[in-house]
């Protein structure tokens, strides 16, 4: 079962759906690291990233704030070896932070390796995923959400409503995909 909420403007949906492909979006990643901070992040284009792989993408508001930090990626770092025995090639940690941010961000986690951490910098990958989210105290980010791709076709779509993370979560991945 897939939990889909589809946000709308003037009545037109405009989440990604199962059986779309994934958007060509230009993200951040960078795993290096200098004296003080990370190296400069390369360009990771999504359809070339996602190509012949099975990856489980989750995108969250911002890198460091609560939830994603205390539920979100710990949920996903300790479901690793499950979602890799289920076929799961990579696991992708978005949100529209800096490549720089991201990957302090996940050094911090202790995820580094085993989850990349890409950054949407613009937000182009998440209006593109019609899941772009203006907070007043923060601007542009995401939203919560989960998709599960296959060879660049999404075939799971999870997107919280807002102030819940019930649908996103590692569990209900591992549950579909299972």
């Amino acid at each position: 079962m897939t939990a889909v909420t589809q946000p709308s403007r003037q009545g037109a949906i405009v989440t990604i759906q199962i059986g779309e492909r994934l958007p060509e979006a230009t993200l951040y990643e960078t795993t290096q690291f200098g004296d003080a901070c990370p190296l400069n992040p390369d360009p990771v284009l999504t359809t070339q990233a996602s190509k012949g792989k099975r990856i489980v993408i989750f995108g969250l508001p911002g890198a460091y704030t609560p939830t994603c930090s205390a539920r979100h990626v710990p949920g996903y770092l300790e479901s690793f070896d499950k979602l890799k025995a289920l076929k799961v090639d990579e696991i992708w940690c978005v949100s529209v932070n800096d490549g720089y941010v991201m990957a302090e961000w996940g050094r911090a986690q202790k995820a580094l390796g085993k989850i990349r951490f890409l950054g949407d910098g613009s937000g182009e990958f998440a209006k593109k995923l019609g899941l772009e989210k203006q907070y007043p105290d923060m601007g542009l980010r995401m939203r919560r959400f989960s998709l599960f791709v296959d060879d660049g076709v999404v075939k799971h779509v999870n997107v919280e409503n807002p102030g819940k993370f019930e649908v996103s979560d590692a569990a209900t991945m591992l549950k579909q995909l299972s």
